[in-house]
């Protein structure tokens, strides 16, 4: 089982690795790419946080150790992260009027859909991570807090913002009516994946 396990979070890994390039090799090609830009989706940021989790409970695996509790709580809140990209894509954006000119199809859905589904199910169902405690969902929040706050600050000033519902031209109050659904979400999630590492549905 451990094999099969490993052998999964390796694909995962390689995945995204090569959805990544794709997509970067792609976006090059528009006259208005800009690579701080590119890297700062919170899709591409969480795909690279959940791949590099899963690397480090590789190289565990490979050392035949357990995974420790800080390797464990960063891969709690990649799979939150993660999981948070799949349903924003999901409900808010995949029906909205964007630009899909230099997007990589399957690039697009390894991103949004295969890992965000693939993380959640591994978090759930496999044994090797530590429990966690309620007060690490608060470690959750530091990122996507920092994240939005410079993607406000670049929405006021250059004009940039990754997603549509950030877009400040449409009134602070909606934009913060959004960040406030999607910050209770994380919070929820964040609760979740603290229960499911106390569960020991598949032991590896």
């Amino acid at each position: 089982m451990r094999t099969f396990v490993n052998t999964l979070r390796l694909v995962a890994v390689v995945l995204v690795v090569a959805a990544i390039i794709a997509q970067f090799l792609r976006s090059i090609a528009s006259p208005t790419f800009n690579p701080f830009n590119f890297f700062g989706y919170f899709t591409i940021q969480s795909n690279v946080f959940i791949a590099v989790a899963m690397a480090v409970t590789l190289v565990a695996a490979a050392k035949r150790q357990r995974e420790g509790l800080g390797a464990s709580v960063f891969r709690g809140a990649s799979t939150v992260y993660i999981a948070t990209t799949g349903i924003v894509y999901n409900t808010l954006l995949v029906h909205a009027s964007l630009d899909q000119s230099f997007t990589v199809q399957w690039s697009n859905d390894v991103l949004h859909r295969v890992l965000p589904v693939y993380a959640v199910l591994d978090w759930l169902l496999f044994s090797d991570r530590a429990r966690l405690l309620l007060r690490h969902v608060w470690l959750f929040l530091i990122y996507p807090a920092v994240w939005l706050v410079v993607v406000l600050v670049r929405g006021a000033t250059d004009g940039w913002v990754p997603y549509p519902f950030l877009d400040p031209g449409q009134g602070y109050g909606v934009v913060a009516l959004y960040c406030l659904g999607v910050a209770v979400f994380i919070g929820l999630m964040g609760i979740l994946v603290v229960g499911m590492s106390r569960l020991r549905l598949v032991r590896v």
